[in-house]
């Protein structure tokens, strides 16, 4: 009799711990076909940086041109040395997707730090952002084209890019995310990083220069109003406790913090790889599903 109450007390306990636990979200697999649809390489051509730029967009499951139905965009920067196929190459990305309502876009970026070049008026990548590629998608394809429905992140270089973007046009965009982003770039050279400096001195120019100080994200938030603070969008950080960016991530944070600026701050193990960002960009996902819907 003891035996068999307590084979009882196992099996309702083993019950309990099933029902309570949390359980991973896991995108159904799509049919080749319909991934393949989903997914649009374009070129259009930029007056600033006078050349063809290429973009690709994942378009949400069941987007059909002219129904009248439209979309939140969330553009996603890559890293430096990537390109515009990263994304949705290197993640899960595509097939995740499917479960929300986003036009996703994914641009080049180069190795511009998505800033417009000290000295060069041909190297426009911040300008080439918000006055051209912003236009060229909500021209192209059917966006929700204001601020509440306009979403930016990135990895790396593209969270820099993202969170300065946020910033600076928070007209634009009502949610910004950065995953191991590079935010101290900007403070940045070739004596104090080497190899990665050197890349940053070749877009901000070389010593106390004016791109600089005009694209340090510590100065911006340090020198925002509360009245600029009330317009910014809210920020997504996300940084592994492994990865070499962790301390100016820590301290753009506590900025954040003294200033009173919404924002969401994560740390998990993890280093700067793929394998972190395919998880973060689950994540933002869900988060900016979350806030168009409120």
């Amino acid at each position: 009799m003891r035996k068999a109450s307590l084979l009882l007390a196992v099996l309702l306990l083993g019950l309990i711990w099933q029902t309570d636990m949390p359980r991973a979200v896991t995108a159904k697999p799509e049919p080749e076909a319909v991934r393949t649809t989903r997914v649009k390489a374009r070129y259009f051509e930029s007056k600033l940086l006078r050349r063809k730029m290429p973009y690709q967009v994942i378009l949400p499951v069941g987007y059909t041109e002219g129904d009248g139905q439209k979309y939140p965009v969330i553009y996603l920067l890559h890293g430096l040395n990537g390109d515009y196929t990263n994304w949705p190459r290197r993640t899960g990305l595509v097939e995740f997707s499917g479960q929300y309502g986003f036009i996703i876009v994914t641009p080049e970026g180069g190795n511009s730090w998505y800033t417009d070049r000290e000295g060069d008026p041909t190297q426009k990548y911040e300008t080439y952002v918000i006055e051209e590629l912003l236009p060229e998608i909500e021209s192209h394809f059917a966006t929700i084209n204001d601020r509440e429905h306009r979403m930016i992140a990135g990895l790396s270089m593209g969270g820099y890019g993202a969170v300065k973007l946020g910033l600076k046009h928070p007209d634009k965009f009502s949610l910004v995310g950065s995953f191991s982003g590079a935010v101290a770039a900007a403070s940045e050279t070739e004596q104090t990083d080497g190899a990665l400096g050197r890349a940053i001195d070749k877009v901000f120019g070389v010593g106390d220069t004016e791109t600089r100080r005009a694209n340090d994200l510590g100065g911006i938030v340090r020198e925002a109003s509360p009245a600029t603070i009330q317009n910014l969008p809210f920020i997504y950080m996300s940084c592994g406790t492994e990865d070499g960016f962790l301390r100016s991530n820590r301290d753009l944070r506590e900025m954040l913090i003294e200033k009173k600026i919404p924002h969401e701050y994560r740390e998990r193990p993890g280093d700067h790889n793929w394998k972190y960002w395919d998880v973060e960009i689950r994540e933002f996902l869900s988060l900016a599903d979350r806030t168009v819907r409120k």
